[in-house]
C-alpha cells in the first residue's frame, strides 16, 4: 500500500520544527564552579578544570587585579557590584584575569560564584539563560571573551537589555564581565564612517557606543614594558621551578621576544612553555 503523501508531507515538517525547535530539557543540577553555555541545546555544560592563571603570577596589572578583584568579592558577598569591560591591548592578561579572580573570590568564600562562559555570537539567547539563572540562589558571573561588534551587528541589543534594560532587568544574582580589545566594541572607523555618513550622526553612533557606557567598571590595559615582561617571566619561572639561571632566563626570554616582535604576558607564556618543553619539566 503506497503512503499517504499528505501525511508523509506532514511527517516530514513535524520532524523538521522538532530539530528546529527539540523539546525543553529537564534542568540539569549545577554542580561546579565553572559552566559553558551551549546555547544549541540551552543547557549550562561543567568544566571540571578551568585553564587559568594563579591570581598571583599575573604581574603588571596590579591595579586592574586589585578593583576587578574587589568588585567580585562584593558581589559574591552579596552587595551591589558593577558589570565589568575589561578592553586593551591583546595578550595583556584580561581573560587571564577575570578567570583568576573567580577562582580567588570562590577560595576566599568557599565556591559562592560559579562562572559562566558565553560565547559572543550566542548573546541573543541570554534572556533564555537568564531564565534558566533565576531559578537558582547561587552568584552567576557571565564571560563573554573578545566581545565586539560590526556595522550590521543587532545582537548587542540582547547585551543591554541584560547589562540595564528590559522589563525584568538584571537579576541581583548576575553580573557581565567582557574582554575587549576595544574600549567601545567598535572599530574606531566605523564610528568615523557612521558620523560621516549619517542623516543624524550622533543618534547613529549613540545607539551603537552606548553599549559601553552600561558596564560600570571600565579597566584598560596596555602593552608593558621590558621590566614587566622580564617580571612576569622570572615569577613563572619560579613558580614552576625551572632549571635555568636567572640570567640565561632574561636573555632566552628577551630574544623570544624581540622574534614575536612584542612583549606581553601572553608571550611570556608561550616562551614558558617553550623552555619548560625544552628542559623536559612539566607545568603544573
Amino acid at each position: 500500500m503506497n503512503d499517504d503523501p499528505q501525511a508523509t508531507a506532514l511527517k516530514r515538517i513535524v520532524e523538521a520544527l522538532e530539530r528546529l525547535a527539540p523539546p525543553p530539557q529537564a534542568s540539569e543540577p549545577l554542580t561546579g564552579d565553572a559552566f559553558i553555555w551551549q546555547a544549541e541545546t540551552h543547557r549550562l555544560e561543567a568544566v571540571t578544570r578551568v585553564n587559568r592563571v594563579d591570581f598571583d603570577l599575573l604581574k603588571g596589572i596590579e591595579r586592574q587585579a586589585t578593583q576587578l578583584l574587589d568588585n567580585t568579592l562584593r558581589f559574591a558577598r552579596g552587595l551591589p557590584a558593577n558589570n565589568a569591560l575589561l578592553w586593551g591591548a591583546r595578550g595583556t592578561g584580561k581573560s587571564s584575569l577575570v578567570k583568576a579572580v573567580h577562582a580567588r573570590v570562590n577560595d576566599t568564600l568557599k565556591s559562592s560564584v560559579a562562572l559562566v562562559e558565553v560565547h559572543r555570537e550566542d548573546l541573543t539567547t541570554l534572556p533564555r539563560l537568564l531564565t534558566r539563572l533565576r531559578k537558582t540562589e547561587r552568584r552567576w558571573i557571565l564571560f563573554c571573551d573578545d566581545l565586539s561588534f560590526d556595522g550590521q551587528d543587532t545582537s548587542y541589543k540582547s547585551l543591554k537589555a541584560l547589562l540595564e534594560g528590559g522589563v525584568e532587568g538584571r537579576p541581583d544574582t548576575v553580573v557581565f564581565y567582557a574582554t575587549s580589545n576595544r574600549r567601545h566594541l567598535m572599530p574606531r572607523d566605523m564610528i568615523e564612517n557612521e558620523r560621516s555618513t549619517a542623516i543624524t550622526p550622533a543618534e547613529a553612533v549613540e545607539e551603537k557606543v552606548s553599549l559601553s557606557d552600561r558596564f560600570g567598571l571600565w579597566l584598560g590595559f596596555h602593552a608593558i614594558d621590558h621590566a614587566t615582561y622580564l617580571a612576569i617571566v622570572r615569577a613563572y619561572g619560579e613558580h614552576y621551578g625551572l632549571a635555568i639561571a636567572p640570567e640565561a632566563l632574561d636573555a632566552e626570554a628577551l630574544l623570544w621576544a624581540n622574534g614575536r616582535g612584542a612583549r606581553s604576558g601572553r608571550v611570556a607564556w608561550q616562551f614558558i612553555q617553550d623552555l619548560a618543553g625544552r628542559l623536559g619539566q612539566h607545568l603544573r
